[in-house]
Formats: C-alpha cells, structure tokens, sequence
C-alpha cells in the first residue's frame, strides 16, 4: 500500500537511544526489525518520542502497554503513575499536559468512556495529550476480544460540546509506532487530544517492528504553566461564563478543526488504479480485507482496498472521488456498522455502500468478505440488467 496524507512528510527518524535490554541498540545495529507485541511497541514508540509523563489504569486488552511503562519510564528518570482509576489517570494527565510536559495515557473501551468529561475540558482548554484506546468487544464490560465498536465515540466527539480530536488507526504493529510520533506531533502542533485507536489483536499480537522510532521537535508555547515569575500568570481553563466568550472560544476551535481536515488527512490505497469494486476498512478489519481482495483477484473480480488512516478527519474527498469509478463499494468493520455512515455520506449515492461486521470479539474471514463482496456484485449487475430495480444504496 501507498500511504497518502495532506501534510508536509514526516522528518527522518533518528537512531533509537535508551532502548531496553529486550531491544538493544547493538540489536538494532545488527538487525533492523525485532519481534514485539503491539502494546509493547506502542509504549516504547511513545517513549522514544519523548513522552515525559504516562498515566494509566489496567485494563484489558492493554495492559501490557502499562506494564511496560511502568518499568521504562521509572528507568528513564520519566513520570509513571498507576492511578487509582481511570478518571484518575486522565485527570492527572490533564494537570501534567496544562505545565507543556508531553503526556500519554492508555485504557480500553470502558476505561475510555470514563475519560470523556477531562477528554472535552482539554479539547476546550487546548490542552495537547495522546490517548491510546486498545478497543475491547462491547457495549458495557463486553469482553476482551478485538473489536471496533468504539468508532463513534472516538470520531464524534468522546465527550460533550462541539469538538473533535485527530483520530489515528493503524494497521500494523510497525505502523502504530510510526503513528505514535505523529500524534505526539499533532497534539503539539494544534494544541489539542489526540487518539489513536486499536483493537485488541493489533494490541495482542507480535510481529517484527522496524526500529526505526521518532522524536517530533518540540513546540514550546507561550500558554503553558510553567511559573509566572518574570512574566504574567497564564490560565489554562476550559470554562467562559459570558456567552459572547464562550462562542468566540467555540469559533476558534472550529476554525482549528477547519485546519485539520485540510492538512492532516490521511488514508491508504491498494490495487485501485482498475478497480471495479473497492472495499473499505481500517485497522484489522483492513488486514482481513486485503486478503479478501487478493482472493477476489484470483476469481477475476476487480476489487481494490481503500483504508483510511485517519478515521477523524475522515478521507471523504478522497474515497468520493474512489467512488466515481467503481460500481460499488463494500465497508467491513468489526462492528455492527460504524464507519459505514461515514463511508455513505462520502459516496452520496454515486454507487450502492454494503456492510459487512462481525461483533462480540468476533472478526469476519476473508471468505466472508469475499461472499459479501459477490453478494454487492450480484445486486449490481441484477440493477444493470433490469433498469426497473431501483438499489436500496446497497444496505445489507
């Protein structure tokens, strides 16, 4: 796959440094990629981005991204706290963040709605932070399995009020570390939370990892609390009584949130110059699907994989212009159908948009997609021989 963005590229990485004993820079010397789980690469990516403060609470699928903190932070001489709870931990990220630290904390599904209400206040008070959500199967404590149930939550605002954050979803182990950095480098740049999500087989896995980790240059502001002595005090707050400041705090970030959607859209394609079908997917669900693709090849079926990397914002100039020369378009998700709505408003009717989802921790096979695919074809071609049918905008 090619990735594809609308920002300026990422500088070179430096050579890691103050690698653990499990990942040495002599292996790195010798080898260029090492065997890690997901979790574990994500926490050493974010160290190696220089996170200076991780706050967090144990939860399942995540929890051996804390426990790796919680032995390499201490190392480092960096900040690691076990909070008494989930809102504990966003809390105390929310303090740590306001002073211009770089901070990092990490939960799942559950563990993520509990963080809503600090999640919107540093949305309001412009407070940068990287949130890892290592999505479990749901609704309430669900179960452990991989899931992707929590695209709304984290595309449609997590918490109450009118904003957004940039939404990462990557599809590798080796492309979550890339990730990492550049939501570090997202939160500083527009001073705002930053997600990145994951199922929990992104998180469980282990695949080799290009170590090749990036320290983003840092953006020290004239906002953060860092002791007024010689200079005025500064506030970091979330909260305007006087309506009249509340909307032209309101108009700021939507002018921030304009920003964003017009440099910092990312997405992937693959075997899309003929195709003839595409399907849509992002993080395992997309690994799934480029099997399925591969497969549908093999029978003569052209289909090609559009995968967006940033679910917010979402690539929809992008996939509109996919969907002006294709004959229709598949969404499989691990879920009861998310990202679907956002792939329909996109598209506007220029083709039919099926779904296909597993749900419970369960993730569809690459020959149910294929079915689902053949399924979305099958449709089409029975519209294109009898003009009288009228598609339903391929719902199934």
């Amino acid at each position: 796959m090619t990735a594809h963005h609308e920002g300026s590229g990422p500088a070179s990485p430096p050579s890691p440094a103050g690698m653990p004993a499990t990942i040495s820079a002599g292996d790195s010397a010798r080898r260029s990629r090492v065997l890690m789980k997901g979790n574990e690469a994500i926490a050493e990516a974010a160290i190696q981005a220089g996170c200076d403060a991780y706050f967090g609470y144990p939860i399942t699928p995540q929890a051996e991204l804390l426990e790796w903190m919680a032995r390499r932070m201490p190392e480092l001489g960096r900040v690691f706290v076990q909070a008494e709870s989930e809102l504990g931990a966003i809390n105390m990220a929310l303090g740590a963040a306001a002073t211009g630290a770089r901070v990092m904390v990490s939960s799942s599904s559950p563990g993520i709605s509990l963080m809503a209400e600090a999640m919107s206040y540093m949305a309001g008070s412009g407070t940068p932070m990287v949130l890892v959500n290592v999505m479990r199967a749901g609704p309430g404590l669900g179960g452990i399995g991989p899931s992707q149930s929590d695209y709304f939550q984290a595309t449609k605002g997590h918490g109450h009020g009118d904003y957004r954050v940039p939404v990462l979803a990557p599809a590798s182990i080796d492309e979550a570390v890339e990730l990492v950095a550049t939501a570090f480098e997202l939160a500083e740049k527009y001073r705002t939370p930053v997600m990145l999500v994951a199922d929990g087989i992104l998180g469980q896995a282990m695949e080799p990892v290009s170590l090749r980790f990036r320290t983003p240059e840092r953006r020290t502001g004239d906002w953060a609390l860092t002791g007024a002595a010689g200079r005025p005090p500064r506030i970091v707050k979330s909260i305007d009584l006087v309506p009249e400041v509340l909307e032209r705090r309101n108009l700021d970030l939507q002018r921030k949130y304009r920003e964003i959607r017009r440099h910092e859209v990312r997405w992937d394609e693959w075997q899309l110059e003929d195709a003839e079908y595409a399907i849509v997917a992002y993080g395992t669900a997309a690994r799934v699907a480029r099997s399925a693709v591969a497969r549908a090849r093999e029978r003569g079926i052209k289909v090609g994989l559009f995968r967006p990397v940033t679910l917010w914002p979402f690539p929809e100039r992008e996939l509109a212009r996919v969907s002006q020369h294709v004959h229709g378009i598949l969404t499989v998700e691990l879920s009861s159908g998310q990202m679907v709505e956002d792939v329909r408003l996109a598209v506007e009717g220029r083709c039919p948009v099926a779904f296909h989802g597993r749900m419970g921790g369960l993730v569809p096979t690459p020959d149910e997609v294929l079915g689902a695919l053949k399924a979305l074809r099958g449709k089409v071609q029975r519209a294109a021989a009898d003009p009288a049918l009228h598609h339903d905008g391929g719902r199934s």
